[in-house]
């Protein structure tokens, strides 16, 4: 019989509260801590992100070309 994880409760609302946030079951995101090492903080960090991102695209604000100019300058002579 699968046990269930004894988790502190303000641990259990934050896997619950990101479960409900990704669409995702409780189970995949303690597997996500578990197995690919993305802790809490780094999943509840993603999806803030990718909520400011899709909010940004409702809003049709994306990288102007002198955005797109300065990060490959950032990075053209990284090779």
């Amino acid at each position: 019989m699968p046990q269930r994880p004894n988790n502190t409760a303000g641990l259990q609302s934050r896997i619950d509260a990101t479960s409900r946030d990704s669409g995702r079951i409780t189970f995949e995101v303690i597997a996500d801590t578990l197995n690919e090492g993305y802790s809490p903080e780094w999943q509840e960090q993603f999806l803030k992100k990718v909520a400011q991102g899709a909010a940004a695209a409702e809003r049709d604000d994306f990288a102007t070309p002198t955005d797109i100019e300065r990060v490959k300058n950032k990075y053209r002579n990284a090779r």
